[in-house]
Protein backbone atom coordinates (compact mmCIF):
# COMPACT_ATOMS: atom_id res chain seq x y z
CA UNK A 1 0.00 0.00 0.00
CA UNK A 2 1.47 3.40 -1.35
CA UNK A 3 2.01 5.82 1.73
CA UNK A 4 -0.96 8.55 2.23
CA UNK A 5 1.41 11.29 1.83
CA UNK A 6 2.89 10.73 -1.57
CA UNK A 7 -0.53 9.67 -2.70
CA UNK A 8 -1.69 13.13 -1.39
CA UNK A 9 1.07 14.86 -2.90
CA UNK A 10 -0.01 13.46 -6.67
CA UNK A 11 -3.42 13.40 -6.40
CA UNK A 12 -3.00 17.62 -5.82
CA UNK A 13 -0.37 17.42 -8.98
CA UNK A 14 -3.40 15.85 -10.72
CA UNK A 15 -1.65 11.93 -11.03
CA UNK A 16 -3.17 9.10 -10.66
CA UNK A 17 -2.22 6.34 -8.05
CA UNK A 18 -1.37 4.12 -11.59
CA UNK A 19 0.96 6.95 -12.37
CA UNK A 20 3.06 6.58 -9.30
CA UNK A 21 3.47 3.04 -9.44
CA UNK A 22 5.97 3.85 -12.94
CA UNK A 23 7.62 6.40 -10.68
CA UNK A 24 8.31 3.58 -8.67
CA UNK A 25 9.73 1.54 -11.18
CA UNK A 26 12.15 4.61 -12.75
CA UNK A 27 13.14 4.70 -9.50
CA UNK A 28 14.02 1.23 -8.35
CA UNK A 29 15.20 0.47 -11.85
CA UNK A 30 17.87 3.14 -11.40
CA UNK A 31 19.19 0.76 -9.17
CA UNK A 32 19.06 -2.36 -11.76
CA UNK A 33 22.09 -0.80 -13.50
CA UNK A 34 26.45 -2.62 -12.14
CA UNK A 35 27.33 0.42 -13.87
CA UNK A 36 25.03 3.18 -11.92
CA UNK A 37 25.98 0.81 -8.25
CA UNK A 38 29.37 1.37 -9.03
CA UNK A 39 29.34 5.11 -9.43
CA UNK A 40 26.91 5.74 -6.71
CA UNK A 41 29.18 3.94 -4.30
CA UNK A 42 32.01 5.89 -5.63
CA UNK A 43 30.32 9.12 -4.99
CA UNK A 44 29.69 7.92 -1.55
CA UNK A 45 32.99 8.24 -0.54
CA UNK A 46 33.02 12.08 -2.01
CA UNK A 47 32.39 14.07 -5.26
CA UNK A 48 33.89 13.56 -8.65
CA UNK A 49 33.97 14.92 -11.95
CA UNK A 50 33.24 12.90 -14.68
CA UNK A 51 37.05 12.67 -15.76
CA UNK A 52 37.76 11.31 -12.10
CA UNK A 53 34.77 8.65 -12.18
CA UNK A 54 36.09 7.67 -15.56
CA UNK A 55 39.38 6.83 -14.47
CA UNK A 56 38.62 5.16 -11.02
CA UNK A 57 36.35 3.10 -12.61
CA UNK A 58 37.41 2.72 -15.78
CA UNK A 59 34.15 3.19 -17.95
CA UNK A 60 33.25 4.77 -21.08
CA UNK A 61 32.71 8.85 -21.13
CA UNK A 62 29.28 8.09 -22.53
CA UNK A 63 28.21 5.51 -20.63
CA UNK A 64 29.19 7.55 -17.25
CA UNK A 65 27.58 10.50 -18.78
CA UNK A 66 24.36 9.13 -19.34
CA UNK A 67 24.06 7.18 -16.05
CA UNK A 68 24.97 10.18 -13.91
CA UNK A 69 22.07 11.50 -15.95
CA UNK A 70 19.85 9.18 -15.24
CA UNK A 71 21.10 9.31 -11.78
CA UNK A 72 20.45 12.93 -11.34
CA UNK A 73 16.77 12.18 -13.14
CA UNK A 74 15.92 10.37 -9.58
CA UNK A 75 17.76 12.81 -7.31
CA UNK A 76 20.05 10.01 -6.32
CA UNK A 77 22.74 12.47 -7.04
CA UNK A 78 23.41 16.20 -7.28
CA UNK A 79 25.76 18.34 -9.25
CA UNK A 80 27.18 21.73 -8.83
CA UNK A 81 29.99 23.38 -11.14
CA UNK A 82 33.44 24.53 -9.67
CA UNK A 83 35.90 26.29 -12.07
CA UNK A 84 35.60 24.49 -15.49
CA UNK A 85 34.05 21.28 -13.91
CA UNK A 86 30.88 19.95 -12.93
CA UNK A 87 31.20 17.62 -9.87
CA UNK A 88 28.62 14.93 -8.71
CA UNK A 89 27.95 13.89 -5.13
CA UNK A 90 25.50 11.55 -3.55
CA UNK A 91 22.15 13.13 -2.51
CA UNK A 92 23.17 13.10 1.04
CA UNK A 93 19.83 13.38 2.16
CA UNK A 94 17.97 10.60 1.04
CA UNK A 95 20.35 8.35 -1.36
CA UNK A 96 23.29 7.77 1.45
CA UNK A 97 20.62 6.56 4.09
CA UNK A 98 18.71 4.55 1.87
CA UNK A 99 21.94 2.68 0.26
CA UNK A 100 23.01 2.32 4.02
CA UNK A 101 19.78 0.57 5.06
CA UNK A 102 20.02 -1.40 1.28
CA UNK A 103 23.06 -2.84 2.63
CA UNK A 104 22.19 -3.87 6.28
CA UNK A 105 19.26 -5.46 4.73
CA UNK A 106 21.78 -7.09 2.36
CA UNK A 107 23.76 -8.34 5.09
CA UNK A 108 21.46 -10.14 7.25
CA UNK A 109 18.56 -11.03 4.62
CA UNK A 110 20.69 -11.58 1.15
CA UNK A 111 24.07 -13.00 1.91
CA UNK A 112 22.81 -16.64 0.85
CA UNK A 113 22.29 -15.48 -2.82
CA UNK A 114 25.94 -14.70 -2.66
CA UNK A 115 26.56 -18.48 -1.07
CA UNK A 116 24.16 -19.61 -3.79
CA UNK A 117 26.34 -18.18 -6.92
CA UNK A 118 29.09 -19.82 -5.61
CA UNK A 119 27.89 -22.64 -4.83
CA UNK A 120 28.23 -22.77 -1.01
CA UNK A 121 26.15 -24.79 1.23
CA UNK A 122 24.51 -23.47 4.20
Amino acid sequence: MINKNILNECCKEGFKEEELYEAYKIFFGTLVSEQRLKIINLLRKGKKNVSEIIGELKMDQTIVSHNLSRLKLCGFVTSEIDGKFRYYKINDKTIRPLMEIIEKHMSQYCIHILRAIKGVKI
